[in-house]
């Protein structure tokens, strides 16, 4: 059930790039993030009391509270760069080398997480640069 959800994900994921790339015109790309952020954190926030999980906060450890904290710094910056390639290059070669950050996490998740990298996953690894780099570099 876990690749549905993931597989909703990337389909939004499209979304942000199209919808972005179409709302940015004429616009700061930081001050685009900055909006986008608001909307993401009325709209979580909004879920998070609809569930009424809002107490679970109180149960929350340090280390959770530090990993999260910084996970959100990435996910800005991350957002940041993001907004601002979209602003100034096309979406079909922006995104396909914002995706290598599935590259990235593969590596980091095995160095990090100790998470198993085998020789289908290398594979697999190889061919996302490899069509990254077919896309980006296409005329």
């Amino acid at each position: 059930m876990w690749w549905v959800y993931a597989l909703i994900s990337a389909i939004f994921a499209a979304l942000v790039a199209i919808l972005a790339k179409i709302g940015m015109v004429g616009v700061n790309s930081n001050l685009a993030t900055a909006i986008r952020t608001s909307v993401i954190l009325f709209f979580a926030w909004g879920i998070v009391a609809v569930q009424g999980h809002f107490s679970d906060l109180k149960t929350l450890s340090q280390k959770t509270w530090v990993f999260l904290v910084f996970s959100g710094l990435a996910t800005g910056l991350s957002w940041l760069f993001y907004f601002r390639a979209l602003q100034i290059g096309s979406a079909t070669k922006v995104a396909p080398i914002d995706k290598l950050s599935l590259v990235f996490t593969i590596f980091l998740a095995s160095l990090i997480l100790g998470e198993k990298i085998n020789l289908q996953i290398i594979f697999g690894a190889l061919l996302m640069v490899a069509g990254t780099l077919l896309i980006t570099l296409a005329r």
